[in-house]
């Protein structure tokens, strides 16, 4: 399985603007690339809508060996319910938390040298006040499980990740595909799961050939298969096909084809100017106001 890797993780965002500086200004990201869609995503990458949406990914480096985020902003959804599905990202930058206290972002210090603060729509991010490593300073993610043992299982067994670490006093396990990858964290809540409506997907690659034989895996063992095997088109991109499943929790899961992936993925020099574009083109949030009415909550 050392062929499989860790993409991203696929936020619901409410605010664009305001995100956009959590994620460029205050963590230090860069924008890898920005798409503008009329409707809505055969895989549902922008969670349950058919409207215009857009995908924005950010990250320390190109995903090619960097875990980085997905940014789906719905035009016309302004926020979104949290649920206890998604309990963090773990990032080394010590450069973050300063900027972090230069802008004057809420921090909160929760360990030695780690602080708590939160991207808009309160997605939980840990700060290690260290210096940023020269390969990614993305560790982990960290997602609520209600039976620990079924989800290892599930993971380790069904996807073939690798149990890393175990601590029975904080009820975690830490696996992953490969030890230089970002890592994998299963927390048990000790009750159900609840995703809200701002739920996320995380997303892994494979070489191709292997997609239908994770479908066939899954029907084999009565496992949930969200959207079988299909193609995704990104115009003026590469066509990449997925497989989206649903672990025994609902955390929802994207296999996606190597190769093709790594071509839809090259870094778009001009993702930045396309995001600042796009965002001072949207003026969804003047029309509502003028109208006097809100964007919707999910």
């Amino acid at each position: 399985m050392a062929l499989r890797r860790a993409l991203h993780f696929v936020f619901k965002v409410g605010d664009r603007a305001k995100t956009a500086t959590f994620y460029r200004d205050v963590l230090g990201m860069k924008i890898l690339r920005h798409e503008e869609f009329e409707e809505g995503c055969k895989a549902t990458c922008n969670g349950p809508y058919d409207g215009k949406w857009s995908k924005t990914m950010v990250g320390f480096g190109p995903e090619d060996d960097h875990f980085v985020a997905e940014l789906t902003y719905n035009y016309g959804v302004g926020e979104y319910k949290l649920g206890n599905d998604f309990l963090g990202i773990t990032l080394q930058s010590s450069q973050a938390v300063s900027n972090a206290k230069r802008l004057g972002w809420p921090l909160n210090e929760v360990g030695e040298a780690l602080y708590l603060t939160q991207a808009p729509g309160g997605y939980p991010f840990y700060l290690v006040d260290k210096e940023q490593p020269p390969n990614d300073p993305v560790q982990k993610v960290c997602l609520g499980v209600s039976d620990l043992q079924r989800s290892t299982h599930y993971w380790s067994t069904l996807l073939g990740m690798k149990v890393m670490d175990k601590n029975e006093e904080k009820k975690t396990v830490l696996m992953g595909f490969a030890d230089s990858q970002c890592k994998l964290e299963l927390r048990d809540i000790g009750g159900m799961v609840d995703h809200g409506t701002a739920f996320g997907r995380i997303a892994f690659s494979c070489p191709r050939e292997q997609l239908p034989d994770i479908e066939a895996l899954m029907k084999k063992e009565n496992q949930k298969i969200l959207t079988p095997l299909v193609s995704l088109d990104t115009p003026g991109k590469a066509t990449v096909e997925v497989v989206i499943l649903a672990d025994p929790d609902g955390h929802e899961i994207c296999f996606v084809g190597d190769e093709a992936f790594r071509q839809l993925s090259m870094v778009d020099p001009k993702g930045n100017e396309f995001l600042d574009k796009a965002m001072a083109e949207d003026k969804s949030d003047e029309w509502f106001a003028k109208h006097n009415k809100q964007k919707t909550a999910a």
